[in-house]
This record gives C-alpha cells, structure tokens and sequence, in this order.
C-alpha cells in the first residue's frame, strides 16, 4: 500500500500540472500522512538539511562556468579549432560539431547549453553547405547530451549527493562512456552524410591549425585544469567548479576580451535562475527520499524482484528500461532524484558497483533528454535552429538509437567501464 500511495500522489499531482518539485513535496507529505507522522517542520527541516550540502556548491558555480563560456567567447574559439583540425572531411561540420560537444562537455556539463551554443553557430553553417538540416539539429541534440557524461558534470553532483556515491569517482567513471557516445555519433553521421551533396571546406595549412589552436588554448586548457586538478586531488569538485568559474571569467574578460562589464549581470541572472530551479528540485527531492527510505518502499520494490538479484546484468538491463520509459515524461534531474532512493538499495543488495551503476543511470537520463514528448534538448535545437520540432524529431532517431546501443553494450560488458575506472582511481 505504501507504494500505491507513493506512486498516485507522485505521478497524479504530476498529470494534473503540479511543478516537480511541487510533486515531490506533496509526495512527501502524502507519505508523512500514510505513515502517521505528518509535520510541518519535518518538510522545512528536510529542505534545508538537504540544500545545505557543500558538495551541491558545484552546482551554481558549474552553471555559471557553462555561462561565462558562452558569453566570452570560448565556445566561438572551441568550434573554430575543430573546424581548422576536421572541417575538410565530407560531413566535416558535423565532426566538428562532435568534437566541439566533446571538449565543451569537459568544461560546463550543461546539456542545453552546449547544445544551444554549437547549434547557434553551426546549423547556419550546416545549411549554407547543403546538409540535411533536421539532422544536422539531431546531431547537435545528441552531442549536446554527451555534456552530463563527461566530467564535470552537474548530473553526477546531484547523483553523487542522493545516493552517497563519490563525485571524484563518477567523474572518473565518466571519461569512457562519454567518449563511446562521441564515437557511436561519429560512426552514425559518417554513415549517413557520405552520400550527401555537401559542400566541403578546404583542407587549412598547417599555420591557420596552429593559428586557430593558439586563439582556442586559454579554452582548450580549462578541462586540462579541472579535471587534471580533480584527478591529483588538488581541489574537490566542489572547489573545481569554483576555479572554472573564476577561469572562464578571467579568459573571457581579459584575454578574449568579448565579455563585458555591462554583460555580468546579465550572465550571473541567468544563472541564479537555473540555479534556484536545480536547487529548489534537490531540496524537495530529498524529502521524498528521506520519507521513501522511512517507508522501507526500497525494500518492497526488491520483493518484487528478487529473483533478478542473483543475476545482476539482467536486474541492471530491466533497470535501464525503466528508466529509457521514465526519461520520456521527465527531465534529467527529477529522475535521479525521483529514482535513487529507490533503486540504490537494490543496486547494493545485487552487488553492482554503484558508480558503475552511477555513470550508466546518468547516460540514461541523459538519452532521456532526446526523447519525445519532453526531450528538453529536442526543444532547445528547435528553438535556436528555427525549425519545427517534429523535423528534430525525425533527425535525432538514428543518433539516440546509436547511443542507446552503446549504453546497453555498457551494460553487457562491464569491464568497459570499471576497467579504465580501475586504471585511473
């Protein structure tokens, strides 16, 4: 029955338009009231428990990184460098487009903003030269989610503090199979963009290389710092959201000399807002799992399927399921939040390493993010590439099939990630 109660006053009060966090609250004291134990002070002390948590610091000061970037002109830098390295391959912005979410992903770990920064400047290009434009916003779509898997990461921040997994060790986790999702986008859009009539951009000498990998260096360096810091344990992640913050603000300032004093208001707005929203969602969140493991409902779920425990790929392959069907009505962080409490219990009693387990629930929630209805980064391509959203949805398939593909292949072998996790711990 508590289950029962859990799910209806979750997903009902979600039917009838109540915000998540909102939901998750009234999750919460519907499960309070269950349980006899209804009190006010319970939900505020909760919330504020739950916020006041150094290690959710990273999250303001990621987004902010994620910001200045885009404003400063880094990101303009970044896509340069690799359209001077790849630009002269057939299908050649698309690489680019791929090598550019790849780096900017190890600076901000913001999927939207990724993806509206290289959608903004490549889809003109894309459609200048001839591609096939709903595609091309696919492939923008599907490389902007690649930013949660590759450290640093926003997603693993909110993982690691629900369900009390090293952040430090998610990050690491993360290198591998973010660069499989790079790959599988790679060998997708050459596969299906060989045969365009495209025009092509000419091979760039050896000093243009060198020019565009001087003017992207002070951008190029900054995962360099963070995660070479993280890695060597100079700062936490906490700290290391800190120091690409203040990163990005010297570089653009100072060096690139594109971000402005009158812009600094504008940037930091931006992102307080999604802060306060991220925050205000953990904060909820982390009443509801308080009152779920009061509840004992992990237990209940593991009743249901215990006959999976003793065989761990199968119980994590029905997870990933699951989750695909619940990243299709929800954005990425509610899900982590929602789902953690629940499933890591579980995950522990399989005996599944939880930051394997970690790194392939948040790939998950990230794929979520291209799937339709709600697909959060479909509609943010949409938007900036002014093409309707149905024309997105087509051109994304192949590219969310293809990493989908790969997340399973990671659920089947294992080694793929807890090997290099080994190697780099």
């Amino acid at each position: 029955m508590t289950i029962v109660v859990f799910l209806v006053s979750l997903l009902g009060s979600m039917a009838i338009g109540v915000p998540v966090a909102f939901a998750l609250m009234f999750c919460g004291i519907a499960l309070m009231t269950y349980g006899g134990i209804f009190d006010t002070q319970i939900v505020s002390q909760r919330m504020i428990t739950g916020a006041d948590t150094f290690t959710l610091l990273a999250i303001p000061f990621f987004l902010l990184a994620g910001e200045i970037m885009n404003a400063g002109g880094l990101s303009r830098r970044i896509v340069e460098f690799a359209i001077a390295c790849v630009g002269h391959i057939r299908g050649g912005l698309g690489i680019v487009a791929i090598v550019a979410a790849v780096i900017m992903a190890s600076i901000s770990g913001s999927a939207a903003a990724d993806t509206a920064a290289l959608a903004s400047i490549l889809i003109p290009m894309m459609r200048d030269a001839g591609y096939n434009v709903p595609r091309a916003a696919g492939l923008m779509a599907a490389g902007g989610v690649i930013a949660p898997v590759i450290p640093p990461s926003i997603a693993y921040i909110i993982f690691g503090v629900a369900a009390n997994v090293s952040i430090t060790q998610l990050f690491i986790g993360g290198i591998v199979p973010g660069l499989m999702m790079a790959l599988s986008l790679v060998v997708t859009w050459m596969f299906l963009a060989h045969k365009e009539n495209v025009a092509i951009l000419p091979r760039q000498p050896m000093s243009v290389k060198l020019k565009a990998t001087g003017r992207a260096g002070w951008a190029l360096f900054m995962p360099v710092i963070v995660l070479g810091g993280i890695r060597f344990g100079i700062f936490t992640p906490t700290e290391a959201a800190v120091v690409a913050a203040v990163y990005a603000l010297f570089v653009g300032m100072f060096i690139y000399r594109e971000l402005k004093f009158r812009d600094l208001y504008g940037v930091f707005l931006t992102a307080a807002k999604t802060t306060s929203v991220v925050m205000f969602l953990v904060a909820a969140a982390l009443v509801s799992a308080w009152l779920i493991t009061s509840a004992n409902i992990p237990a209940e779920i593991g009743g249901f399927i215990e006959p999976l425990v003793d065989r761990p790929k199968l119980l994590l392959a029905a997870i990933m399921v699951l989750v695909l069907i619940v990243g299709t009505a929800l954005d990425l962080a509610p899900t982590i939040l929602i789902l953690t409490p629940v499933l890591m219990p579980i995950i522990r009693e399989a005996g599944i390493d939880p930051v394997y387990f970690g790194v392939l629930f948040v790939m998950n929630n990230c794929i979520g993010l291209l799937t339709p209805p709600v697909g959060i980064v479909l509609n943010v391509v949409s938007g900036v590439a002014k093409i309707p959203l149905g024309q997105v949805i087509v051109g994304v398939w192949p590219f969310l099939l293809a990493q989908t593909i790969v997340m399973f292949l990671l659920v089947m072998f294992p080694e793929l990630v807890l090997v290099p996790l080994a190697l780099l711990r």
